[in-house]
């Protein structure tokens, strides 16, 4: 027998010895009673077989064609013809050869600098997404970008029929618009209740990825509440096949309700890679509820800036765990400014629901309407505090808040920060009232990420006004002190690790 020949032997026994453990216990436990009763030369006979593996119980796997056969013909096809600037006059970096032209963030340096902008053409553009059918009377679920700069939006049903659609209204922050055809006895959708929707639940897609029509995929659910940049909604987020085409199709459970909107992807191709984000079927219904009533969306809004709470500025609270929403500004006259809130609190749940991290706060705001009342459990200087705010229109605009009047004083502290008072010339320049300008930073500040020229605000949520104050906070303070610091137009909370 060859080498490869014992190997392979020694795992099919190996293999054997495993499966049958269950069954070895009552071979012996057999044989004790054989041998109880039976001559002795019995016990040398042929050993007893094996016992024969037992097969584990096979998973189901859920049969999606029902829910397919119900809820596929309320599933809609979404074309787009629109417009928008995309050339420029001349060359150069003004030019039309220039491949930054469109990015909005060198439009945004481009305005910072001063330069000029030249003329724009109009280019026709065309774009596909899918929809689905709310109501018999032809209101259609979608998202946002896909009519955004739309000029004509055509719908086409299962059955090839085709209708041009109104866009009723669209709103960006969530990324959902709501789109009406005018025909009458449409298949609809069934829309999910509640919140019961389970991390690792089957779900199931359908749209018109790439335009091919009613394409249908399945997937898990990844998670629950997740964040993504620049967005308020929390995002469910699953390993369903979701591809451009896609975006404003329905996210189906089990049951065949739709529990979310298909809305973006993370890609480093453009295509599927496994993470999908669905925007979750209550927060696109009230927003659909606002849009038909009214034709436009009105968003609540705290009026706070919040930041992750890290191991450190929990140790600097005196927090037993980094979790809640770090205050780092409070806008001057808003919501949170007249119930109260200050820079330095740490808000541990609205209306008895826990904050985790820092993006659950506009999360749940966001679900909340103008002139509601919310309570907040708030950790302030080592207590807690219980704040009740009414919710403001995020459309209004207030000023940021600033502190009070500083005196003069230089000194290297432990921090290894050289500070100074703001002169007068320098407080008009930042807008602000008080603080101590941060000459230089060294040691633990600097490695932090404190920098030459930030104004120091507060350390751990009292405001400072003087090199005193911050020493006398930061010599009570043992692990890490947290820092209130404006940079520019920014301000942050840095926490310092002390030596």
């Amino acid at each position: 027998m060859s080498n490869t020949t014992l190997k392979r032997a020694a795992i099919a026994v190996a293999i054997l010895g495993v499966v049958g453990v269950g069954g070895a216990v009552a071979v012996k436990q057999n044989a004790a009673v054989a041998a109880a009763s039976a001559p002795v030369a019995a016990v040398a006979q042929a050993p007893a077989a094996a016992p024969a593996p037992v097969a584990a119980p096979a998973i189901a796997l859920p049969d999606f064609s029902v829910i397919v056969a119900h809820n596929g013909p309320a599933v809609v096809n979404i074309n787009v013809t629109g417009s928008t600037k995309t050339s420029y006059d001349g060359d150069g970096p003004q030019g039309r050869n220039d491949p930054y032209a469109d990015d909005p963030f060198y439009e945004f340096f481009r305005r910072f600098q001063g330069q000029q902008r030249g003329q724009q053409r109009q280019m026709p553009t065309h774009g596909l997404g899918s929809g689905f059918i709310v109501s018999s009377d032809g209101i259609i679920l979608t998202n946002a970008h896909v009519v955004r700069d739309a000029n004509e939006v055509v719908v086409k049903l299962t059955d090839r029929r085709e209708f041009r659609a109104k866009v009723l209204g669209s709103d960006p922050q969530s990324d959902v618009a709501v789109l009406k055809i005018d025909a009458k006895n449409l298949p609809v959708v069934p829309l999910a209740k509640g919140n019961d929707l389970k991390v690792g639940e089957w779900v199931l897609a359908i749209g018109s990825p790439y335009g091919l029509d009613n394409t249908v995929t399945a997937g898990v659910v990844s998670a629950k509440g997740r964040s993504l940049p620049d967005g308020n909604v929390p995002f469910i987020q699953t390993d369903v096949a979701v591809n451009p085409g896609n975006s404003g199709g329905p996210l189906f459970n089990t049951r065949g309700e739709v529990v979310g909107i298909n809305s973006q992807i993370y890609s480093q191709t453009g295509g599927y890679q496994g993470l999908s984000f669905a925007i979750p079927i209550d927060v696109a219904n009230k927003i659909k509820n606002q849009i038909v009533a009214t034709g436009k969306v009105v968003h609540a809004k705290l009026g706070v800036t919040v930041q992750e709470v890290n191991q450190g500025f929990a140790d600097s609270f005196n927090l037993a765990t980094p979790e809640g929403a770090l205050v780092s500004n409070v806008e001057r006259g808003g919501p949170a400014d007249k119930a109260g809130l200050k820079a330095g609190d740490v808000i541990r749940s609205l209306n008895g629901q826990k904050i985790v991290s820092s993006v659950d706060l506009p999360s749940m705001v966001v679900l909340s309407a103008p002139g509601e009342k919310i309570t907040l459990d708030v950790w302030r200087q080592g207590k807690p505090v219980q704040v009740t705010a009414t919710l403001g229109n995020a459309n209004d605009k207030v000023a940021a808040q600033s502190a009070d009047p500083a005196d003069q004083a230089s000194a290297k502290l432990r921090l290894g920060l050289a500070l100074r008072p703001l002169n007068p010339a320098e407080r008009q320049e930042a807008g602000l009232a008080n603080g101590l300008l941060i000459q230089d930073a060294g040691g633990a500040a600097a490695n932090a990420g404190v920098q030459p020229g930030d104004v120091l605000l507060s350390v751990n949520g009292r405001p400072v006004n003087s090199i005193d104050q911050v020493r006398e906070v930061v010599g009570k303070s043992s692990k890490s002190v947290a820092l209130l610091i404006q940079r520019g137009d920014d301000k942050i909370f840095i926490p310092v690790r002390l030596g």
